[in-house]
C-alpha cells in the first residue's frame, strides 16, 4: 500500500543498512591469489583461499554486479546460472540448489536454501525482494557444506555481503532509464579516514507494465517500485579491535502479482529491514581471534490478492474485491565465534548462536459488490515463535607444506517452537514443541601441483518443521483440513562431493561432481476413506529425493591463452553451468507421470564473450554478449489450463522445453570519472517464461473461466533497452 511505501521511504532516507561481519573477522591472507583462488569467507566464517575450502563456492564479484542491469538478485542469479529460479512476479522468486528448494513465497523458515545478509539470517529467501544495490559480492556455498549455519541449510547457502566504508569508498552516482518507463537512481558516499569509515547510500526505481516477446502484448500488473538504503559506520579502535554498525533496507512496492492466474487486480509490498552490530578482534600474536555479531531483522510481506473469480472444485465462483494478508517476521539474534591457532597450521573455530524469531500475521477479506458479506478466515501464515540456539565447532589443519588442508566439524541445534494464537483460526490448540538436530561436515583439499587443487567432502543439513506443521490441530486450506503432527522429524540432507580447481594466468576452471540425498521431507498426506473428504495430515515422506550432478565454472583470457601480447586489448570468455544427470523423486505419488524432481532444471548454463580496451586509442570501453540457457524443467503447474488442450489432467507434470535468452552490454568511459553503459536484454525478443505453461501467445491454453482479467497467460519481458550514466568521485 502507499502508506507502507512512504513509511519505508522515510525510514530508508534516515538510516537503514547492513554489513559483512564475517568479512572482517580476520585480515585477508597475504598470499597472492589468482582469479579462481580468491579469498572467500562464507564456508569457514573467516577469510580463506578458495583452494583450501572443501566444498564448492560460486562467487559473483563486484565487477559482474556493476556490469549487470539486474533489477533484483533474481536477474543477477539467472545471468550467472546459479540455480533454478521460480520467477512468479517481479517481487516473488524461489530458488532450488542441488534439490533443496526455498519456499515459493520466500518464507525462509519453510525453505531448504538459507539466504544470509552479511553472514546472518536474512529473514527472507525471496530473491526478488533483495536488490544488488550496495552489494559488494555474493558467495553461494553449494550444498550443506558448512556447520556454521543451522536450519534451512539443505541445498545451499547464499551470503549477500554488502559494501562498507572500506569497500565502497568515494562518491558514486548513477541514473538509468529504459523500456516501459524504467527509471532508477542511486547515490552513495563511502570514506575511510583514520580509524573511522562510513558508507551511506540511497537507491530507488520504478518500471511500468512490460511487453512480452514476439507476437505478445502488454503484461498488465507487472509494474513495480523499488526503494533501498544503507548506512554503515566502522571504527578501528587499534590494530587488533574493530566494530561496525550497519542499518539496511530493501524492498519492492506496488508490485503487480499476476501469479498463476494472470491476475491484474493483485499487488504486493515486500520489504526487509535490518540492523547489525559486529565486533571483531584478535590478540597481538594473532593466536586468538573472535567475532561477536548482534542483529535484528524486520521482514514484511503485505499481500493484496483480490480475486474477483476463484475456483471451487472445478467451477468458477464469485471471489473477493479485497484479500489483504500481512505477514511480519521479527528476528533478534547473536553469533559469537572465537577462533584459536592451536599449533602450526591449525585453526579451531567454535561458536554459539542464539535467536528469537516471532511471526505474526493478519488478514481481511471483502466480497464482490452485491454479494453476501464474507466470513473472515485465518491468514495464510499462522502465528509462531521460534527460540533456538546452537553450539558448533570446525577444526582445520594444513599439512605437507600447506598443500593439504583437512577440516571437519559438527553442530548441535535445538529450540522450542510455539504455536501462538492466530486470528480466525477455529479450534486452535496452542502449545510448544521442542526440536533438535545434529549435523556435520568433513573434507579435504589437496594442491597436487601449483595449478591444480583436488577436493572431497561430505556434509549434512536440516530444516525444522514450522509450528503449524507440528501443531496438533487443523488449518483451513482451500476448503480442506490439514492436521498438524507433533511427531514430525526435521527434513535432512546428506551430500558427498568431489571437485577440482584449476588455475593458470589465462584460464581458471572449477568443476564438481556431487550427490545430495534429501530425506524426511515434510508433506501433506491425504487421509484415506472413510475419513472426511479433503482431510490431510502433515507427515514425513518415507522416500528420498536423490540428486547427482556435475557443475562447471570457467573464465578464460583468450588473448593470453593464444600466447599473444594483449596491449590495451581485453578479450575474455566465461561459462557457468551444471547438469543434473540423476534427479529422482522416489516419493512421488503413484499416479504421477514422472519420477523426476519438479521445479529443478535438468541442465542450465550461461556464457559470454567480453571484448574491450583499457588505455587504448578509443579510450576505455567494453562490449559483452551473454547467453542464458534455460534448461528443461519438470513442473506441476498451479495454472488452470484447458483440458485436454493445455494438459491431459490437472495433476499432469509438464516438461518445459529449454530456450536461450541473449543479452548485449556495452560501456565506455567518457572521462576519468564518467561512464556510460547501455544494454539490450532479450535481443531476439523471445516470447517465453521460465516456469509458466500458459504464455502470452496463441493458441490459448489457459482456462478463461479462472483468469482474473487476461485471457492468455504470462510471458517474461520482451526486448528491453536500458541506458545508464555513472559518475565516480
Amino acid at each position: 500500500m502507499k502508506t507502507a511505501y512512504l513509511a519505508t521511504a522515510s525510514l530508508a532516507a534516515t538510516l537503514l543498512l547492513s554489513t559483512a561481519p564475517s568479512a572482517f573477522a580476520a585480515e585477508t591472507p597475504t598470499a597472492a591469489a589468482t582469479a579462481a583462488d580468491e579469498v572467500v569467507v562464507t564456508a569457514t566464517a573467516r577469510p580463506e583461499l578458495r583452494s583450501r575450502v572443501a566444498g564448492t563456492v560460486q562467487v559473483i564479484e563486484q565487477e559482474t554486479i556493476a556490469r549487470s542491469t539486474s533489477k533484483s538478485l533474481t536477474d543477477l542469479f539467472a545471468e550467472n546460472s546459479v540455480a533454478f529460479l521460480s520467477e512468479w512476479t517481479p517481487a516473488q522468486t524461489s530458488i532450488n540448489i542441488r534439490g533443496g528448494a526455498s519456499d515459493g513465497q520466500g518464507r525462509d523458515y519453510l525453505g531448504d536454501v538459507l539466504v544470509l545478509v552479511n553472514g546472518r539470517r536474512a529473514g527472507t529467501a525471496n530473491l526478488s525482494k533483495l536488490s544488488a544495490n550496495d552489494v559488494d559480492r555474493i558467495e553461494i556455498v553449494r550444498g550443506p557444506a558448512s556447520v556454521l549455519y543451522g536450519s534451512q541449510n539443505i541445498g545451499g547457502v547464499v551470503n549477500i555481503i554488502s559494501r562498507t566504508g572500506r569497500t565502497g569508498q568515494g562518491v558514486h552516482a548513477e541514473i538509468a532509464a529504459g523500456s516501459w518507463g524504467l527509471k532508477t537512481g542511486r547515490l552513495s558516499w563511502g570514506s575511510a579516514n583514520g580509524p573511522v569509515d562510513w558508507y551511506l547510500s540511497l537507491n530507488g526505481g520504478q518500471r511500468g507494465d512490460y511487453e512480452s516477446g514476439s507476437g505478445g502484448g502488454k503484461m498488465i500488473a507487472t509494474q513495480y517500485k523499488r526503494l533501498g538504503a544503507e548506512a554503515a559506520l566502522g571504527y578501528q579502535f587499534d590494530a587488533n579491535n574493530r566494530f561496525e554498525l550497519i542499518a539496511r533496507s530493501d524492498g519492492t512496492y506496488d508490485t503487480g502479482f499476476r501469479g498463476s492466474g494472470s491476475n491484474i487486480f493483485s499487488f504486493d509490498n515486500r520489504y526487509n529491514h535490518s540492523l547489525d552490530f559486529n565486533y571483531a578482534g584478535h590478540t597481538k600474536s594473532d593466536r586468538f581471534s573472535w567475532n561477536w555479531h548482534i542483529y535484528g531483522v524486520l521482514d514484511v510481506d503485505e499481500l493484496n490478492w483480490a480475486s474477483p473469480v476463484i475456483k471451487s472444485g472445478v467451477l468458477p465462483v464469485t471471489g473477493t474485491s479485497i484479500d489483504h494478508n500481512i505477514r511480519r517476521l521479527n528476528i533478534f539474534g547473536q553469533q559469537f565465534r572465537p577462533q584459536a591457532k592451536l599449533w602450526a597450521g591449525n585453526v579451531l573455530t567454535v561458536g554459539y548462536d542464539w535467536e528469537l524469531a516471532r511471526l505474526r500475521s493478519d488478514r481481511f477479506r471483502a466480497g464482490m459488490p452485491g454479494q453476501p458479506v464474507l466470513a473472515q478466515v485465518s491468514p495464510l501464515d499462522n502465528n509462531q515463535t521460534d527460540r533456538s540456539h546452537a553450539y558448533y565447532f570446525e577444526d582445520a589443519q594444513t599439512l605437507l607444506d600447506d598443500r593439504l588442508t583437512v577440516r571437519g566439524g559438527a553442530r548441535w541445534s535445538a529450540g522450542t517452537l510455539s504455536f501462538d494464537p492466530t486470528p480466525f483460526l477455529a479450534l486452535q490448540r496452542t502449545g510448544a514443541t521442542k526440536y533438535d538436530a545434529t549435523t556435520y561436515s568433513v573434507g579435504a583439499a589437496f594442491k597436487v601441483i601449483p595449478d591444480l587443487t583436488l577436493r572431497v567432502g561430505t556434509s549434512t543439513g536440516f530444516r525444522v518443521p514450522s509450528a503449524t506443521q507440528l501443531g496438533a490441530d487443523f488449518t483451513a486450506l482451500g476448503g480442506g483440513r490439514i492436521f498438524g503432527n507433533p511427531n514430525l522429524k526435521p527434513e535432512t540432507s546428506k551430500q558427498i562431493e568431489f571437485g577440482a580447481l584449476y588455475s593458470r594466468s589465462f584460464f581458471t576452471a572449477d568443476v564438481a561432481i556431487f550427490r545430495n540425498v534429501i530425506s524426511n521431507r515434510i508433506v501433506t498426506i491425504l487421509r484415506p476413506p472413510p475419513a472426511v473428504a479433503n482431510t490431510s495430515d502433515y507427515g514425513n515422506n518415507p522416500a528420498d529425493l536423490y540428486i547427482r550432478g556435475l557443475e562447471l565454472q570457467t573464465n578464460t583470457d583468450l588473448l593470453r591463452m593464444m600466447g599473444k601480447e594483449a596491449g590495451p586489448w581485453r578479450v575474455s570468455a566465461y561459462f557457468n553451468g551444471y547438469y543434473n544427470f540423476n534427479m529422482k523423486d522416489k516419493g512421488a505419488v503413484a499416479t504421477a507421470n514422472t519420477r523426476n524432481i519438479t521445479r529443478m532444471y535438468r541442465y542450465e548454463s550461461s556464457l559470454g564473450l567480453n571484448v574491450g580496451q583499457q588505455g587504448g586509442a578509443w579510450k576505455d570501453w567494453s562490449v559483452q554478449l551473454g547467453g542464458i540457457f534455460r534448461g528443461p524443467v519438470f513442473y506441476d503447474t498451479e495454472e488452470n489450463l484447458l483440458i485436454p488442450l493445455g494438459e491431459p489432467v490437472s495433476t499432469y507434470v509438464h516438461r518445459k522445453s529449454p530456450f536461450w535468452v541473449w543479452n548485449l552490454r556495452g560501456d565506455v568511459k567518457l572521462t576519468q570519472r564518467i561512464t556510460v553503459q547501455a544494454a539490450i536484454n532479450n535481443i531476439l525478443d523471445k516470447n517465453a517464461h521460465p516456469i509458466f505453461i500458459a504464455t502470452d501467445s496463441d493458441p490459448r491454453i489457459a482456462d478463461p473461466r479462472f483468469q482474473n482479467g487476461t485471457p492468455l497467460g504470462t510471458s517474461m519481458p520482451g526486448r528491453e533497452f536500458v541506458i545508464r550514466l555513472k559518475a565516480d568521485f
